[in-house]
């Protein structure tokens, strides 16, 4: 009995040691934040485990796992038609709004979804949710896209299935079928779908065939570069739920099918530094000295090796691929690109990838909207559905939502 005394406080004060991370002190719902933060490490500590014991890829189990837990939640859809689809050999799960009888053609969105281009799924009830409320909140036809995951597939399989979904429903003859109006389109996604959507939307706006082009884009917190892993962001969210900085470094290695061993030399940028010629031609697109506003850049200094492996960049070309970092894209190119809204968190390494696309693309003379908020973290907006509700996740998805029913 008395051993039982002493093993529950030392259990307790274990529970709470590995639970308790320091936040500032402005995150919303930082307990609650700290509770899914230490889940999503164990469960990934589970994960590797079982990758280490060469049982089953990482990956391939966290998403078993997730899409197991997504099976728990019943979310309900109503009003709104849910249908899967094929668009051009990809998978896509439609949302449609009922019809209006003062309405002959609806807007539309087509939403890629995030999780490091690994995880995740239009199907999982934290998407099905928000899709189905964009449909509701602007009754617009919305279109997931379910492209293939890594380790399925690699770069740039998940930019062609993106791509490919997205040309398939801009043809005048399937947006007829679907009722909706060609000149009311918008292109979104977030984390990773934020990169395939940024992507996507470069390329049709150089694809001089289209007859039928987005008129908006709408980024939601997303990863737009791997050329420099130490901007402000990344030094000042290193540690920070849901996505410290080594996290992302190995989703970046994943998507790449690249050599985890290189994770370090990526961390301290010897992938771009100044004798990696390769590099050379990019550095000043990526300047986060002169795209950051200071209130952003703070005190931190720039992380640029004198000397580096060039190596790196020969064995992952991809690294300054624009298709994979659109932040990269050359300034012809982002003139191009439709009227563009791009949230932001301040708890997140990847802040600045968005607003230095932001200060790109306006620049470039393109109209932004940039949606910062102080208090949110990364991939908050999906977490809306108890028991991963925040109040962040709420109040994002809601100024999201109502920037595209003013501006689509």
């Amino acid at each position: 009995m008395r051993a039982a005394w002493v093993l529950l406080p030392a259990l307790a004060a274990l529970s709470a040691y590995y639970v308790y991370l320091p936040l500032p002190g402005t995150v919303s719902d930082p307990w609650k934040l700290m509770l899914l933060d230490a889940t999503f490490r164990a469960v990934q500590q589970t994960c590797h485990l079982i990758h280490y014991l060469k049982l089953s890829h990482h990956l391939i189990v966290l998403n078993y796992l997730i899409c197991t837990f997504d099976k728990l939640k019943s979310v309900s859809s109503e009003d709104i038609k849910i249908t899967d689809a094929v668009f051009d050999g990809v998978e896509v799960r439609v949302f449609e709004p009922p019809a209006k009888r003062d309405e002959s053609l609806k807007r539309s969105v087509v939403y890629i979804h995030g999780g490091g281009w690994a995880l995740a799924s239009a199907r999982t009830s934290l998407y099905n949710n928000l899709c189905r409320i964009m449909a509701e909140s602007l009754n617009a036809v919305v279109v997931s896209v379910e492209y293939r995951l890594v380790p399925e597939v690699c770069f740039p399989e998940q930019f062609h299935d993106a791509l490919r979904a997205t040309k398939h429903f801009l043809q005048p003859d399937v947006l007829a079928e679907y009722s909706v109006d060609p000149s009311r389109i918008a292109i979104s996604g977030d984390s990773a779908g934020g990169n395939l959507a940024a992507a996507v939307c470069q390329q049709l706006s150089k694809d001089e065939h289209l007859t039928i082009r987005p008129k908006l884009q709408a980024l939601i917190y997303p990863v737009l570069q791997a050329f420099d892993f130490n901007t402000p962001s990344y030094q000042q969210n290193m540690n920070m739920p849901v996505l410290p900085r080594y996290v992302m470094i190995n989703y970046w290695i994943d998507y790449f099918n690249a050599n985890y061993d290189l994770a370090h030399s990526l961390l301290i940028n010897n992938h771009t530094a100044l004798d990696v010629g390769q590099a050379l031609s990019f550095r000043g697109r990526l300047n986060w000295t002169s795209l950051l506003p200071s209130s952003f850049k703070k005190n931190y200094k720039p992380v640029i090796q004198t000397t580096g492996k060039a190596e790196i960049i020969q064995e992952i070309p991809a690294l300054l691929d624009v298709r994979a970092v659109p932040l990269l894209a050359e300034n012809e190119t982002l003139q191009l690109q439709p009227k563009t809204y791009i949230l932001t968190c301040e708890n997140d390494v990847l802040r600045d990838d968005g607003v230095m696309y932001a200060k790109r693309l306006e620049n470039a003379g393109v109209e932004v909207t940039l949606d910062h908020f102080d208090d949110c973290f990364h991939g908050c907006m999906i977490f809306t559905i108890w028991p991963t509700d925040f109040s962040a996740g709420i109040q994002t998805r809601n100024s999201y939502i109502k920037w595209l029913d003013e501006n689509l």
